[in-house]
């Protein structure tokens, strides 16, 4: 260690075990420093951060008083109180790999794990103040927002022969300062020069990028699908393959990244959230009431804990019950009730009572409680409309259409969309989402479970030209669900028997497929499938 550098070095020590602390003290006094500090709370860490100045954080992982260091490091991030020029070390005993990934995801300056000796600090450390001190004065344009400034900085250091030890990082942030700066193009054409030297996983997916902001898909799209298979570079190739998916349309297969990066790196909120806002888009019940549930359980000592996390949890729970047959029913209201008692106990002071009263009316009209239901509806103050969250007015806009008061629940949704397009902090899959259940909830009145029974009753009765439309309306609202699948598909089976299948019956039938060859299915149901799909496949 430069004994200079060491002395010239502010250091926080965020950990809350003794020994540790201990020997943190002494490996670092033994190095040469001396302008340390210690706290054993994540919030004493940022509040010492956001009145002074640290040139190194070094912080455990692993806090248990309050919030971890996870939720610590991302807070920073976040709110933008983390300096560029701030070198920040995570230390844990801990190396599964779904922490690992955590960590590796966060891009922190290093990662050691316990045990280190002191000679393994002094060449992480090293190396890690050496480089920030070396690019200060291009973190400090970033820290302004000064990008064009600190990319003609970065070219200024690039220039210099005696900085030749930290081309590569000064290349990578002169990447990241090109996109930083919409200039697209010109990264493009960096990172094909940096590639046509060296191979690094940075590059290509700087590239990826870039492909994406030029409109060139098929390019972005072929360079990420390789980077997904590598460990190095999955998580962030799955995001950007999701990213284009999501640019496409193609929701389907956005959800599906997005899901496999939360299996890989679980804890990472803003994914979870994603996930629920894509599996709302494609009607997928289930996977938006699993990621509503993580959202809870991951957001727990974070900045993203809050009461609505568990009223959606109910939210959603109350949506698939809306899908589900009986049986099902039970299981999800019992799992929804039990989210709003975690929802009071956490938060007992909240003061949600209409949002309360909205979730109530839901749970009640599943239980045929229909006059109950909207007796609770009536009692809404309408004047706190424009002050509620979207997640509450969307939950309202469901309320009033499950009752038959479409006005209301289509003026609701209105208004949503007005918000979300004022509002740029509201995430565009979002707005997506209410533009599509207007047009749906405009020409669909019935709830998913009335529209199935009636299609039913017009198949049981003959009427299959009948049962077909109400069967594809129900499936354009449970495309997820094989009993509507399996319905829709006999229906049209049955009128191939009479006439030629029509083209844009044939796209239906292949996503009717689709659903029921990734669903279990009961001994009954994959019998009657086999039998219609065999008939269906000589026919087309």
């Amino acid at each position: 260690m430069n004994p200079q550098l060491a002395k010239e070095t502010s250091v926080l020590i965020v950990d809350d075990q003794v020994l540790a602390k201990g020997y943190m003290k002494y490996s670092l006094e033994e190095l040469g420093f001396s302008d340390i500090t210690y706290v054993d709370k994540a919030q004493l860490a940022l509040s010492k951060i956001r009145h002074e100045h640290f040139d190194l954080i070094v912080c455990s992982y692993n806090l248990k008083k309050d919030q971890d260091g996870y939720y610590l490091y991302e807070q920073l991030k976040h709110n933008s109180e983390l300096p560029p020029s701030t070198a920040f070390i995570f230390i844990s005993a801990d190396t599964t790999s779904d922490l690992v990934h955590s960590i590796v995801e966060l891009q922190p300056d290093d990662f050691l794990a316990k045990p280190f000796t002191v000679n393994d600090l002094d060449k992480r450390l090293s190396r890690v103040l050496s480089r920030k001190k070396a690019l200060k004065s291009v973190y400090k344009y970033i820290e302004k927002g000064q990008h064009a400034k600190a990319l003609a900085e970065v070219e200024s250091f690039l220039g210099e022969p005696k900085n030749a030890e930290f081309f590569p990082l000064a290349l990578k942030t002169k990447g990241e300062l090109l996109l930083a700066c919409g200039q697209h193009l010109q990264a493009r054409e960096f990172y094909q020069a940096i590639l046509n030297v060296q191979s690094f996983t940075w590059a290509q997916l700087g590239l990826v990028n870039a492909h994406i902001h030029l409109d060139e898909d098929d390019e972005a799209e072929k360079l990420v699908l390789r980077l997904a298979f590598k460990p190095d570079s999955q998580l962030a190739a799955y995001d950007l393959l999701s990213a284009l998916q999501i640019k496409q349309n193609d929701f389907d297969a956005a959800l599906e990244c997005v899901v496999m990066a939360t299996e890989i790196s679980p804890r990472n909120i803003r994914r979870h959230k994603t996930a629920l806002d894509l599996s709302r888009i494609t009607h997928d019940y289930e996977t938006q009431f699993e990621a509503a549930k993580k959202i809870v359980k991951f957001a727990k000592n974070s900045i993203h804990d809050k009461p609505e996390n568990y009223l959606n949890v109910a939210r959603a729970g109350i949506d698939f019950a809306m899908t589900s047959d009986d049986q099902e029913t039970d299981k999800l209201l019992k799992q929804a009730n039990e989210y709003v008692k975690q929802f009071k106990a956490a938060f007992p002071k909240a003061e949600l009572h209409d949002q309360m009263k909205v979730i109530n009316a839901r749970l009640l009209y599943l239980q045929d409680e229909k006059e109950n239901a909207k007796a609770l509806l009536e009692q809404l103050e309408e004047h706190n409309w424009e002050t509620e969250s979207m997640e509450a007015l969307l939950d309202k806009a469901k309320a009033f259409h499950e009752m038959g008061l479409f006005e209301n629940s289509v003026a609701i949704l209105d208004q949503i969309e007005q918000r979300c397009k004022k509002d740029d902090s509201q995430s565009g899959l979002f707005l997506h989402y209410v533009q599509k259940e207007k047009v749906e909830r405009s020409a669909i009145k019935q709830t998913p479970k009335e529209l199935n029974n009636e299609a039913v009753t017009h198949y049981q009765q003959g009427e299959l030209d009948k049962a077909l439309v109400v069967f594809r309306q129900a499936f354009t609202v449970m495309p997820k669900n094989p009993s509507i699948s399996l319905n829709l598909l006999q229906s049209i089976a049955m009128i191939a028997k009479e006439r030629d299948i029509p083209d844009n019956a044939k796209q239906v039938i292949q996503l009717c497929i689709k659903t029921l060859e990734n669903c279990n299915l009961s001994e009954e149901q994959e019998e009657r499938y086999h039998k219609v799909r065999g008939f269906l496949d000589q026919s087309i």
